[in-house]
């Protein structure tokens, strides 16, 4: 059983960072995209994705955005994490099949629990795609959650 603990506002340090990664796969462009525009279920098809989310300059710039706030739930602050703002720049075009790697580094602690961080995402070969700043309210209770009680999306055909 794996268990997801967050970090509370108290427990965060300047320069305090964590990582997450995922490959953007079939499904998981089916499931962003399914998020993202209104299609009809029995449209949801990896060539209605690539139509609806692809974008020339960035690709999948935004599934990448996505990750962050992904991250800031899963690893720090973790459960009980609000995500309020974000200020991001796209520096190279995200593909289907890349693996992507988000690294949130604590810049400062501000008032009201609120705390900004810089948010790299960085693809298999090294060079970042997704960089800026976000801020969030860290938590202030500590919060454990069983990654096994939450749901899991499958896309059947």
């Amino acid at each position: 059983m794996r268990v997801l603990e967050n970090i509370t506002y108290d427990e965060l340090q300047i320069s305090d960072y964590a990582t997450f990664g995922k490959t953007l796969s079939d499904e998981n462009l089916v499931l962003f995209a399914a998020s993202q525009v209104d299609l009809p279920l029995n449209s949801l098809t990896v060539e209605a994705a690539e139509k609806n989310v692809y974008d020339q300059t960035i690709g999948y710039g935004m599934w990448a955005s996505s990750l962050i706030s992904t991250a800031f739930n899963k690893v720090i602050p973790g459960p009980g994490s609000i995500y309020l703002d974000q200020n991001l720049s796209f520096k190279q075009k995200v593909e289907r099949g890349d693996t992507l790697t988000v690294k949130l580094t604590v810049l400062q602690k501000l008032e009201n629990h609120r705390v900004l961080f810089q948010c790299d995402v960085q693809n298999q070969d090294g060079e970042i795609v997704v960089s800026g700043e976000s801020t969030v309210i860290a938590p202030i209770d500590k919060v454990s959650v069983d990654h096994a009680s939450l749901p899991h999306v499958h896309i059947q055909d």
